[in-house]
């Protein structure tokens, strides 16, 4: 039998978090940005290209869910959408230069917080952090495939 108390992990993943996503915004006095629209930017690396179809089997989503969220990113100049040059009937998109200085001043902000909270915590727990994060991206990808 396991000693993982699976209901109790997930209790503080999901606040911790919110809590660091608020805490680089306010760091970085970043835009107010939807989770949603947070984990589109995710799947678009630099330089990476996509149909709105795969972003949506990729992340889980409805199609209209995705089809809107890219319009409102659209708007605000978060990605950009355009013909596919081999099937112009289909659009692929891609992040904007904008959405990857945020996505990237977001990231350094999350690690310098996370860097600046874990030095308050003692070595053992400072170790059991950073022996819990292979084991935390292993849970992360079942999670995805069970999705």
């Amino acid at each position: 039998m396991s000693d993982l108390d699976a209901a109790r992990l997930a209790a503080v993943i999901s606040p911790l978090r919110r809590t660091l996503l608020a805490a680089a915004r306010a760091a970085e006095h970043l835009p107010e940005i939807p989770d949603a629209q947070i984990e589109i930017i995710r799947a678009l690396p630099r330089g990476a290209v996509t149909t709105p179809g795969e972003l949506a089997d990729r992340l889980g989503l409805s199609r209209p869910a995705v089809s809107n969220l890219l319009t409102a990113m659209e708007t605000a100049g978060l990605v950009e959408r355009r013909p596919r040059p081999e099937n112009r009937r289909q659009v692929e998109v891609l992040a904007t230069a904008k959405a990857l200085d945020l996505f990237d001043r977001f990231d350094l902000a999350s690690g310098d917080l996370v860097a600046h909270a874990a030095a308050t915590l003692t070595a053992a727990d400072r170790a059991a952090l950073a022996a819990a994060v292979p084991a935390l991206e292993r849970l992360r990808d079942a999670l995805t495939e069970q999705r």
